[in-house]
């Protein structure tokens, strides 16, 4: 059995890849372009077109499959044998033929990362929070990015106690029975959507039974609640401790947005000194970061597809 498989029964992680295969069958053409939209907006780019795109985690694969449209030429990767299996699905449907890699593997193999090379572009979208070794796993993931070349990534928030509480929801979720995980997932949307009107979260509670609702980056709302509760491991960061992280590779921040000290990921767009990826100019970091105090709006939870 493998190791993944392994900490799925023990209730030490949560099978992305079986949420990730529910999810793979709502793909249709307006998913897709969404996503081909929100990967343009991410990057800041028109197109992809000659460039390399490496997809860690990739999860069901609609990004990879975003950046496919977009010109590029595209490797995937997940942990997750289920995910690997969505991923081939979806390109099997939308792409084939594409040139577009998908294989199984972890962004904590040396060996495996050794293989891959260096790629124009890594996306990382609540990726590297999941693996149990978050800083070793941006480490690696810049390690991948070829000189001139982009690397985003979107990272859990630190909220301090709620963290600590959602850490305790997500190991209580991965080790419970069907009735505890349905009462979790239930107890998580009414706090959640705490301030939407009761008839409107009971419309969110119905699930698949409802049509799945496109969200902005083609997400599933009902698949990225299950996701978000029982994503584990889970780990977080502040805005400052990753710019931190990212100094001592003289990584160019050309974007950053925060989820306003709420709920949900931080996105961080940087650029590998060495050439031009053909990004937007960097941001002020300064000035995001004066921000992180505020409310804003509930962002989506869910990771890459």
């Amino acid at each position: 059995m493998d190791n993944n498989l392994l900490q799925v029964r023990r209730g030490d992680r949560f099978a992305f890849g079986r949420n990730w295969k529910a999810f793979v069958g709502l793909v249709d053409e307006d998913r897709v372009q969404r996503a081909i939209d929100s990967l343009r907006a991410t990057l800041g780019v028109e197109d992809l077109a000659g460039r390399t795109f490496l997809d860690v985690g990739c999860g069901s694969g609609l990004f990879s499959l975003a950046a496919h449209r977009l010109g590029a030429r595209v490797h995937s990767f997940d942990v997750d044998a289920e995910a690997v299996e969505s991923a081939v699905r979806l390109r099997e449907a939308f792409a084939p033929g594409a040139p577009w890699t998908i294989e199984r593997g972890s962004i904590l193999d040396d060996g495996h990362l050794a293989r891959l090379g260096v790629f124009d572009v890594v996306y990382a979208w609540g990726v590297l929070h999941h693996t149990g070794a978050m800083w070793r796993a941006f480490d690696a993931a810049v390690g991948l990015v070829a000189p001139g070349g982009l690397l985003f990534v979107s990272l859990y928030n630190d909220q301090g106690r709620q963290s600590r509480m959602w850490t305790e929801v997500k190991r209580r979720y991965n080790r419970s029975g069907p009735l505890t995980r349905g009462a979790l997932i239930t107890g998580s949307a009414v706090y959640i959507y705490r301030g939407w009107p009761l008839v409107t979260v009971a419309r969110r509670l119905a699930g698949p039974a409802r049509p799945a609702q496109v969200r902005p980056r083609g997400m599933s709302r009902w698949h990225d609640m299950i996701d978000w509760v029982g994503g584990y491991p889970f780990e977080v960061s502040r805005p400052e401790q990753v710019l931190a992280r990212a100094r001592p590779y003289d990584l160019s921040l050309l974007d950053l947005k925060t989820c306003g000290g709420g709920l949900g990921c931080n996105q961080y767009l940087f650029r590998r000194p060495g050439g031009s990826a053909g990004a937007q100019q960097p941001a002020d970091p300064a000035g995001d970061l004066a921000h992180l105090g505020g409310t804003g709006d509930q962002p989506s939870q869910g990771h890459p597809g």
